[in-house]
């Protein structure tokens, strides 16, 4: 059964609460200091050299060039330049929007490979306390796994924690595109796991893509991993504010505006994943159709309508979810505003049956996967509402192109 209320206004006691949190908040955590966010030292070190690159005599193209300018840059080489490319500035190509993805692929398993090496070496360094060398053995162990032929790692920076971002299915082909924006503790090591697995974002995209298949057999579906923002780490400051959230916004919207061809872009949304959505939505381009989220604390926004969107949102909470018990206010910059499932905030209702907490939205066989699955591949008609009412189905008689929420 999936729990959901009306949000009352605020009223003392909420306001109460909320000061509460923030007063725990900043007595064991502290303030955080805004930082701009930058690329990696290695990233660093890729890009510049690539700026400093010639092909065929001629200077290199700025890695921060649109899109599509890059795009008829790479169009414009040879098979053999764009290899060299990869293998010369693997960290530079493997995170260039606009390039290639199958290039994309191929320099960032050069540059995994590399991290291998790089990690291997630090196992056995005698420099490095205990703790660090497993670590180090934690990470090459991730990267060789991540290095496999097989997989399709779309982006890669390992400094940090770390980023990552992987493609399952033919981005290039797909008629209907997937993205998968997770929460909190997102990094690396927690890109994927084998216990709890579908509460990591490669399980979760995994999920999603099978879900799809089973829903539409002959829709040709992608489904994006995509863990290349820096999250927060666990539920402190940064969680109950809105800057990494910023960041990771212009990054998800450079994600969506570089993807190839026209296919309609879905963005499932989860946790503090959804205040990255909701920041995002604005400055989205139009073949975004859908945004759902599921257990969100907010989207930085008191109604749907203020998201500045066309496309269609979504929202679910399973019963069991702790983050229902959050206060839904923002008051000086923390927290994120209106409850998601919330008559007042006005998206539409999902059932999330069976979701199994906070983490278990991706899980087989939950009727807010199967949800997930009907929207990422316009199978509107599939999706089961909140409530009996089917309110949430209204007005989805035109699939192809996308309507207020």
């Amino acid at each position: 059964m999936t729990s959901f209320d009306s949000s009352p206004p605020l009223n003392m006691g909420r306001l109460l609460l909320a000061l509460a949190v923030v007063f725990v908040m900043l007595a064991t955590t502290g303030w955080t200091a805004v930082r701009h966010q930058r690329e990696s030292t290695a990233l660093r070190a890729s890009l510049t050299a690539w700026e400093e690159g010639r092909v065929d005599g001629r200077r290199l193209p700025d890695p921060d060039a649109a899109p599509a300018r890059l795009a008829r840059f790479f169009a414009s080489l040879s098979a053999a330049q764009r290899t060299a490319l990869a293998h010369r500035y693997p960290l530079a190509v493997g995170n260039m929007n606009g390039a290639p993805a199958e290039l994309r692929y191929r320099a960032n398993r050069v540059a995994l490979r590399e991290q291998v090496r790089i990690e291997r070496a630090r196992l056995h360094d005698g420099r490095l306390s205990a703790a660090g060398q497993h670590e180090a053995g934690r990470r090459m162990q991730r990267y060789e796994s991540m290095s496999d032929g097989r997989r399709q790692i779309l982006a890669f920076d390992p400094d940090g924690a770390g980023r990552a971002a992987e493609v399952f299915g033919d981005v290039d082909r797909a008629e209907r595109i997937s993205v998968v924006v997770p929460g909190v503790d997102t990094a690396l090591l927690t890109f994927q796991r084998t216990y709890r697995k579908y509460s990591a974002p490669v399980g979760m995209a995994q999920a999603l893509y099978a879900a799809e298949r089973e829903v539409s057999p002959r829709t040709r579906t992608a489904v994006i991993a995509w863990a290349d923002y820096t999250s927060p780490a666990g539920l402190g400051i940064d969680s109950a504010t809105a800057m990494r959230a910023g960041y990771g916004a212009v990054r998800l919207n450079a994600l969506v505006r570089a993807l190839p061809g026209s296919a309609p872009v879905s963005l499932f949304c989860h946790s503090y994943g959804s205040v990255v959505c909701g920041v995002a939505a604005r400055t989205l381009p139009e073949r975004v159709t859908d945004i759902a989220v599921a257990g969100s604390p907010g989207m930085r926004v008191e109604k749907a309508a203020q998201l500045g969107t066309s496309a269609r949102v979504w929202a679910m909470r399973d019963a069991d979810d702790w983050v229902q018990d959050v206060p839904y206010l923002e008051l000086g910059g923390l927290g994120h505003g209106e409850d998601p499932v919330s008559s007042a905030f006005g998206a539409r209702v999902l059932s999330a049956r069976e979701a199994r907490g906070h983490a278990g939205y991706f899980e087989p066989g939950t009727d807010s996967l199967r949800n997930f699955a009907g929207i990422g591949t316009g199978a509107y008609d599939s999706v089961s509402c909140a409530v009996d009412d089917d309110g949430c189905r209204e007005d989805l008689s035109d699939t192809t192109t996308a309507g207020r929420a």
